[in-house]
């Protein structure tokens, strides 16, 4: 590592590493610091008895050709390389409630998803388009999303609240549950959630959904291939602690180890929170920092990873969204120790060795992090190994006893298919990915108040930049869209986004 880069980016997961390869591309000397023994943040994978699991990302939207993410992806020079598996074109995501034997399929395509959907609800065809053209509209409020240099998006858009939108399209309790089903994916919260983080949530999805083939982590794989293309670095095992500041900028980064970096720009894709620490509130607005401290985030999850005997259990081309009972779909958060877990998604691995059989299925479910304070003092990665002691292994496998029982309701059988089970849980989270108390995608979106967890990519100070799912969308799509835009305070956001689509081509 040389002493002096003209880029320090700290973290090395999606927007981390968007952002240095967009820097390095532009000529600049990047260097990217990781804290872990595996770069990629959520794109992380790990093996179980052989077996290949994603930590984060299930499946990615919007990459057929012509489609927002393949065209950022090509510009970042790492789209061709990309192992896909395309996932069932009428049902990608399938909805499903304990109280009835039906299973409500989301499709790709906006005329195929209203297609199957009017299958389940024949009087529901008006008030299914209605949803479809509500979720095209908002997300074209949004230049970038669409690679647009003009346009602003409507404010009023950011104050839309995503049941209530829901809810006004029809009277069919069961179609709206059906819609709000996949809120999974930004842990839906009724009263708060916001109609645009739901539609930018699903609208890639519809357009195309795609599985990655023996995992996420070949993106991270395919975006330091190309850093390094363009002579960038990247570190593990390198902690930083600490950011020192001189005259309003930032003028090295302080490691664990005793090591030393100075650069001329710095860009955090780690936790506001701790990179506001690492810095020093000193050097903020109080109003700010307070602000921020005062985030809340995302709830967490525990994850349950089977991994099943050879050709015992058929491979399904879809997600599923499992819910106790239809009205919870909003919910399902609030549970209780007794009536844990309310609901939870189901996701395959597509391996690229059997298409018939199975090897290993995950099953996530809501998780408070409150339930972990016994052992909230004690941190356990591979770079750091700790045993976090007897009581947390017995805690862990009880869950996944009681989890494996729900899972049994909707799968009879599986249990005779598992070879062995592993779990993970929001300490597991707060470890590997950083999010403080293991939230799972940054902090609270409240439509009611939608500018309070806004956070500028530009700091106050002149050399800080903020990256990540913590700002603007979280999703690869998100990030990668929120790497552009710290990018684009650098370098030009006219000039960016040209060039964007012009390699893209």
């Amino acid at each position: 590592m040389k002493e002096h880069y003209d880029i320090i980016v700290i973290g090395s997961g999606l927007g981390g590493l968007v952002s240095a390869t967009i820097l390095a591309k532009e000529g600049y000397s990047v260097c990217v610091l990781e804290k872990n023994n595996q770069y990629g943040g959520n794109l992380q994978t790990f093996v179980r008895d052989k077996t290949i699991f994603d930590t984060g990302i299930h499946y990615i939207g919007g990459l057929s050709a012509g489609q927002n993410l393949n065209k950022y992806f090509k510009y970042l020079g790492i789209m061709d390389d990309l192992k896909l598996k395309k996932m069932d074109e009428d049902g990608f995501d399938i909805i499903s409630f304990e109280e009835e034997n039906e299973e409500y399929p989301h499709a790709q395509g906006y005329e195929n998803f209203v297609h199957q959907l009017v299958k389940y609800f024949p009087d529901e065809k008006d008030a299914i388009q209605k949803y479809c053209d509500k979720v095209i509209t908002v997300c074209n409020s949004f230049p970038l999303y669409n690679l647009n240099v003009e346009g602003k998006y409507d404010t009023e858009i950011l104050s839309l609240n995503a049941k209530k939108c829901i809810d006004e399209i029809t009277d069919n309790d069961c179609l709206k549950a059906v819609l709000a089903g996949t809120n999974f994916l930004y842990a839906g919260i009724e009263d708060k959630s916001p109609f645009y983080v739901h539609a930018l949530s699903v609208n890639s999805y519809i357009q195309s959904s795609y599985r990655c083939i023996n995992g996420g982590s070949q993106i991270t794989k395919q975006l330091i291939k190309q850093l390094k293309k363009h002579g960038g670095e990247i570190y593990k095992y390198k902690d930083v602690c600490k950011l020192e500041v001189e005259n309003n900028a930032i003028i090295e980064a302080k490691m664990k180890d005793g090591s030393l970096v100075k650069g001329k720009i710095f860009i955090s894709n780690i936790e506001p929170k701790t990179t506001l620490r690492m810095v020093g509130e000193e050097h903020f607005r109080k109003s700010f920092f307070s602000r921020i401290e005062s985030l809340e985030g995302v709830i967490s999850a525990f994850s349950l990873y089977i991994v099943f005997k050879p050709q015992t259990f058929k491979y399904v081309n879809n997600n599923l969204y499992h819910f106790k009972n239809s009205s919870i779909v909003w919910t399902a958060h609030e549970y209780t120790e007794e009536n844990w877990p309310l609901a939870y998604m189901a996701s395959m691995n597509a391996s690229g060795k059997d298409e018939i059989w199975a090897d290993g299925m995950t099953f996530i479910t809501y998780m408070k992090y409150e339930e972990l304070k016994e052992w909230e003092n004690t941190f356990n990665t591979t770079a750091d190994e700790h045993d976090r002691g007897k009581s947390y292994d017995n805690f862990k496998a009880r869950k996944a006893e009681r989890f494996l029982k729900e899972i049994e309701i909707k799968f009879p059988g599986i249990r005779n298919c598992i070879k062995s089970i592993h779990t993970s849980t929001p300490l597991s989270y707060r470890d590997y990915i950083g999010g403080t108390n293991g939230n799972m995608y940054g902090y609270v979106k409240d439509s009611s108040n939608p500018m309070k967890s806004f956070i500028a990519p530009k700091t106050k100070l002149n050399n800080l930049y903020l990256t990540g799912q913590s700002i603007n969308m979280h999703g690869v799509l998100g990030v990668t869209i929120g790497a552009v835009v710290t990018c684009s305070e650098i370098v030009g956001k006219e000039y960016l986004v040209n060039k964007i689509k012009e390699e893209s081509m």
